[in-house]
């Protein structure tokens, strides 16, 4: 449906002249994602200041038949929170609703409004004593609505889990207008399903959230941090295990990186530089921290380096002595997305398997796409403590870039192939969005395909929240 006049005049009376935005150029900045996949069209651009004008928008939208995408800090790489090329939705921005409304360091817990920076968030925490441990490369200027929307990961997973296991309470504006008020700090309620849940992940299609309580930890008294260098990919799983044993479960990190993106971000990123003398095959950021003062982490982190050189699995290592070299080594692991952008295309999988068949995965996968698209160079990194490896595969040398990247589909194919022979899963952080709609419907069991159409339908009969994001209604199962 169009959106009329009087819509538009009624929305902008809603959330103020200022906050809604109708002119092409102030529009732009909101219409395309992260990484240049999806540059689409849309009616208004709405910024509400408080959870009741998202609610009065909902409602208006509702009754008119005017469809709504939720967006945060638009920080996300499939596409969901981009609107379509019709011009027929309304963008719904959160990022002024950015207030922190309370933090309660004795029971852990700090409430926020959808459009906090996620830095911001991990800043009032630290203030308070406390460590919000969601992190990850984008934490500038995401918002933590975005974050539980897509269920985002980032480097401590490991420790802390995803954004789900973060999240005790919510806000949410449902797509008929009225609030659901969850915002419960509770550890234990078992009464009844766990709505929230149904939220989290959910990508703006069942609701919009505007509020969490979110878990906070103690701060970390110690930590140790290293580089260590391996010859195999098949020795990054013992050295997590024996990480994991001596350190008495306090692996915070742990990120695999290869040589090519290292040299890659050497290469293209200021400040970046080898840490090591002699080059290697690959290599692993491993990170303990301890809440503890007397955790002795640093003896544990000692007694890991040295088992793991007697036992042949590490072949060097560099300890970070000082902040600043702890600072040296992150940057290398998370400027390696942006180093990838200089060397041309890049075609991108964001995947999970079980940690026990990382390398398989990584050496099968490499030897599949270096068959079928002979020059192409695999950049396999990421979170292998928890079985998520970012598979992104860079153009051949001098390749054409265009041409490169109108082979995703069949790379996809080859990828997710192996990736759902191994039980692992084509989206492990990053969401669906709409570029994995249809990979997710030809992998998705058709059982689990119909309870989450079901579940759409139910809470959105209309199909007007975020609609041909994650999952379409009206869309036949392939299976």
């Amino acid at each position: 449906m169009p959106l009329d006049q009087s819509l538009r005049d009624r929305l902008a009376d809603i959330v103020g002249a200022a906050a809604c935005i109708s002119d092409p150029a102030a529009m732009a900045p909101y219409l395309h994602e992260e990484r240049g996949l999806y540059h689409g069209k849309a009616a208004l651009v709405l910024r509400p200041g408080s959870t009741a004008e998202v609610a009065a928008i909902v409602t208006a939208c509702a009754a008119a038949g005017i469809p709504i995408v939720p967006q945060g800090g638009n920080t996300g790489l499939c596409g969901g929170a981009a609107p379509h090329e019709d011009a027929s939705e309304v963008i719904l921005n959160l990022g002024r609703m950015n207030k922190v409304r309370g933090v309660d360091g004795e029971n852990f817990t700090i409430t926020v409004d959808a459009g906090c920076i996620l830095a911001d968030v991990q800043r009032t925490a630290d203030d308070a004593g406390c460590l919000f441990p969601l992190s990850l490369a984008a934490e500038g200027s995401c918002q933590i609505g975005g974050n539980l929307a897509t269920n985002a990961g980032g480097i401590n997973v490991l420790r802390y889990g995803n954004a789900r296991d973060l999240v005790l309470g919510l806000e949410v504006v449902l797509p008929d207008g009225r609030i659901w008020n969850g915002l419960r700090a509770l550890g234990k309620d078992n009464t009844g399903y766990a709505l929230r849940q149904l939220f989290v992940g959910s990508e703006g299609t069942l609701g919009i959230i505007t509020a969490a309580v979110l878990k906070l930890f103690p701060k970390p008294a110690e930590q140790a941090t290293a580089m260590c260098a391996l010859d195999d990919v098949d020795n990054a799983g013992k050295l997590l295990n024996r990480a994991r044993a001596l350190s008495g479960d306090a692996v915070t990190a742990f990120e695999l990186i290869p040589r090519i993106g290292l040299e890659m971000c050497a290469k293209h990123i200021a400040g970046c530089s080898d840490p090591f003398e002699a080059p290697h095959p690959w290599y692993v950021l491993v990170e303990f921290s301890s809440s503890r003062p007397d955790a002795r982490i640093r003896a544990s982190f000692d007694a890991l380096l040295e088992t793991a050189f007697e036992e042949g699995i590490i072949s060097d290592a560099v300890i970070a002595e000082s902040v600043e070299r702890q600072k040296a080594l992150w940057r290398l692991r998370e400027s390696l997305p942006e180093a990838q952008k200089h060397e041309g295309g890049s075609i991108k999988h964001d995947v999970s398997v079980p940690v026990s068949r990382v390398a398989e995965f990584i050496k099968t996968g490499t030897l599949a796409v270096s068959k079928a698209f002979p020059g192409v160079r695999p950049v396999p990194f990421g979170h292998v403590g928890d079985g998520n490896i970012h598979f992104n595969i860079s153009q051949p040398l001098g390749a054409d870039k265009a041409a490169y990247l109108a082979q995703w589909g069949e790379m996809n194919r080859i990828v997710h192939d192996i990736v759902v022979g191994m039980q692992g899963s084509i989206s492990a952080e990053h969401g669906i969005g709409m570029l994995k709609v249809e990979e997710m419907e030809h992998y998705k069991d058709s059982v689990e395909l119909d309870l989450m159409r079901r579940l759409k339908t139910a809470i959105d009969p209309q199909n007007l929240m975020n609609p041909g994001k994650v999952v379409t209604p009206s869309r036949a199962s392939r299976k």
